[in-house]
């Protein structure tokens, strides 16, 4: 998509793309599946011109967050389009979430190796569904012909002083989690076939890989409780290790309190920790909270009807600590994904 209105034929594949054996211009592409009525909760100007223009309210800083989806390695080829709308969008959102910021609009630029005119309009369906339920609206991208990859940015706003950033946290505080976590990563070792799972349990599991939930009310919530946050996409131990280096403290994590997800809490000890500490693809919310304000948190949850588990503590001293239910100190040999770290 490009909100441009001039000729695009400088991008390097002409501006077309092949559709049902006619020239089916980005333009129309455009209108077809991605322009939508015309009014605008939070864009003076959307697509159409060379930039989009976002009014800016008194008081309040931008959130902008940029996430890429690349086929074969975010996603499986052969996605369903519809969750996978939904999914490429998600994945920003929960990172407003985490930054305690409401949604405002969000660009979408993509590669497609052919048009498809069921695939884009599942895509499209899915993607605006969410976009919908959040009041994020559209307003501008890019299309061009490739490899199927997605990236979409998007724009939160959130009070001066108020975000919830990742270098807050104090010797102290509560470590929470929001929701459950591991049935994406289950679901994940199933698709591969590292192991087999029932059917009905294959298919629970993987919405959670296939549809997160942006944790949005949650974020706004915690404005004013929680510390620091940052939702979970690589694995918790990685993730939280960006709280502890930013916030230069260490912490102490309680294994066994960890919320494994619903088909995972089905699945021997080992797996569970495993998963849960290090599975990816959970988009939960990892925070911390003065133990003052443990009443304050979980009024928050419950406004934001997302259940939330306490399940550490943030010490003085640096590093990780992994305990089981009784303290009992755990070694194990658990490390997040790295996207660069195999091919």
């Amino acid at each position: 998509m490009d909100i441009r209105t001039a000729d695009n034929s400088n991008d390097g594949v002409g501006g077309t793309l092949l559709y049902n054996h006619t020239m089916l211009s980005e333009f129309d592409l455009i209108a077809r599946y991605f322009k939508r009525p015309t009014h605008r909760p939070h864009a003076a100007l959307g697509i159409g011109d060379d930039c989009a223009l976002l009014t800016q309210k008194s008081g309040m800083q931008m959130a902008i967050s940029t996430d890429i989806l690349v086929e074969g390695r975010h996603f499986f080829a052969g996605a369903d389009p519809c969750m996978l709308g939904h999914k490429s969008l998600a994945v920003n959102l929960s990172d407003l979430a985490a930054m305690g910021a409401e949604p405002v609009a969000f660009t979408l630029a993509f590669s497609l190796p052919h048009v498809d005119e069921n695939w884009l309009e599942a895509f499209s369906n899915g993607m605006f569904a969410l976009a919908d339920a959040h009041q994020c609206e559209l307003i501008g991208g890019d299309t061009t012909k490739g490899p199927l990859n997605i990236c979409i940015t998007v724009f939160g706003r959130v009070p001066i002083g108020e975000a919830l950033q990742r270098n807050a946290a104090l010797e102290g505080d509560d470590i929470w989690v929001s929701g459950s976590l591991g049935d994406a990563r289950l679901a994940l070792g199933a698709l591969y076939g590292d192991y087999e799972l029932a059917p009905g349990v294959l298919d629970i599991a993987a919405t959670r890989l296939h549809m997160p939930q942006p944790r949005i009310a949650l974020g706004l919530a915690l404005r004013g409780i929680a510390h620091a946050a940052l939702d979970l996409s690589d694995g918790l131990i990685g993730d939280l290790g960006h709280i502890l280096k930013a916030s230069n403290v260490g912490a102490t994590l309680n294994v066994d309190a960890l919320p494994a997800g619903a088909m995972l809490d089905e699945q021997d000890t080992n797996r569970r920790r495993h998963f849960t500490l290090s599975g990816g693809d959970d988009y939960e919310l990892c925070f911390t909270a003065p133990a003052s304000k443990r009443d304050a948190v979980l009024g928050a949850a419950l406004a934001a009807d997302t259940p939330v588990t306490r399940v550490g503590r943030i010490d003085a001293s640096p590093g990780l600590r992994l305990q089981d239910a009784n303290g009992t100190p755990l070694n194990l040999q658990v490390a997040s994904f790295d996207h660069f770290a195999s091919s």
